[in-house]
């Protein structure tokens, strides 16, 4: 019989990753979990085309934290909203339309303020 001697130390190592939002890396059944929705609700979704998983070589579906936390918008406007798939589309849709021209507008403000800085010094002020 062998015996031991005393209590071993064990040593222990914290390591923090963090995970890109564009970086495909859950599985259906992961994001599923993470979305608190079941993973038939993603396919539905995927069909309708109110998320786009990219797929690995053998055609896994992978999803990324920002396809996740958009799983967890349209969540909300169905179960908290009370809105249908369609009036989640329109929405999702009209939010995307808000940031490219909001996007849109701030480079607009760039070029004129680039512009007014021409003028300035062309001018000599």
């Amino acid at each position: 019989m062998m015996e031991f001697g005393g209590p071993r130390r064990v040593r222990r190592e914290t390591v923090k990753t963090t995970i890109d939002a564009e970086g495909r890396v859950f599985k259906i059944s992961v994001a599923a979990e993470l979305a608190d929705m079941h993973p038939q609700t993603l396919r539905v979704f995927e069909a309708r085309g109110l998320i786009s998983p990219q797929r690995s070589p053998k055609n896994t579906r992978l999803y990324s934290q920002r396809d996740v936390e958009r799983l967890r918008r349209i969540q909300q406007m169905t179960s908290q909203e009370g809105l249908n798939l369609a009036a989640v589309e329109t929405v999702l849709k009209m939010e995307k339309r808000v940031e490219e021209m909001r996007a849109e507008l701030e480079r607009m403000r760039q070029r004129a303020s680039e512009l007014e800085r021409r003028v300035s010094s062309e001018r000599g002020d």
